[in-house]
Order: C-alpha cells, then structure tokens, then sequence
C-alpha cells in the first residue's frame, strides 16, 4: 500500500494581500521580494533554495488589468465568429459584469475566463443551437437590468 503525501506551502504572506494598486512601488516590490524570500527560508530548506534559480515576485492584477484581459478575450471571441461571417457587439454593461465576476486580486485572471465562458460563450451557443445564425448576422449581447445576458440577433445585415 502506498503512502499518500500531502505537501502544505502555506506561507504566511497576508501583508501581500493588503497593498494597492497605488502602493506598487520599485521600493515597495523590493521589501516585498525581501520578506517574500524570508518566508521561502523560513519554510523550505536551504537545499531546496538551492536548486531554485530564480524567485519572481508576481503584482496582484488590478480592475483595470482585468478589463484590459476582458477586452482581448472578447476581441478573440469575436475573431472567431468573424470567421463564420458573424459580426459581435458589447454592451459596455455586458463588459462590466464580466469584469466585476472575473476580478479576483488571489486568483489572478482564471474567474475571468470562466466569466467570459459562462456570460458570453454559453449564451452564444445557445443562440447557435436555436437559431439559424446566417453570415453578416449581428449580434448584440447585452444585459437588463438584473443582469441576465441577453443576445439579441440583427439579421437585417442578410
């Protein structure tokens, strides 16, 4: 019978957590790498160190680093229906749902791709599985006030 193992890299790096967007500074990042690499010590062994090259220290994303991420998901979703001869739109409230249930500081940007998958890709398959979607359609996803996704079709462009 084998013996499970479970390793536990909970380093205590709460002071991370409490900096802004604001508060990022080159001295700032530097007494963060420090203490940073004063935790690694404290919990791994030096001949583990030893075999690590490099410890890079990682920025939390911020709201506007998520928008930035939203907006080339989108551009990438609405390459691919390009191709189909479908053209996509929007809704800047659209943009800020995904952005405000994609943000996570902890996490970094992986809620927001599920955001995207779930708000826009979902409804979009939706649409496609009921509807015939001809070439030049327009679709505008946008939301109301309760915020449910609504896509609206515009065959007008046929």
């Amino acid at each position: 019978k084998k013996k499970k193992s479970s390793s536990s890299f909970d380093l205590n790096l709460d002071y991370l957590s409490n900096s802004s967007e604001s508060d990022i500074t080159p001295e700032v990042y530097e007494r963060t790498a420090t203490l940073v690499n004063e935790e690694l010590k404290k919990f791994f062994r030096p001949e583990f160190l030893n075999r690590v090259d490099e410890i890079i220290v990682f920025s939390h994303l911020t709201k506007n680093d998520v928008r930035k991420i939203s907006d080339i998901m989108i551009a990438q979703l609405a390459d691919r229906l390009k191709e189909k001869e479908i053209t996509l739109e929007i809704t800047p409230r659209v943009k800020q749902i995904i952005v405000e249930e994609g943000f996570d500081p902890i996490y970094g940007a992986r809620p927001l791709r599920r955001a995207v998958m779930r708000l826009l890709e979902d409804n979009l398959a939706k649409e496609f599985l009921t509807k015939t979607l001809h070439p030049h359609t327009h679709l505008v996803i946008d939301a109301d006030s309760y915020d449910n996704i609504l896509v609206n079709v515009d065959y007008s462009l046929v």
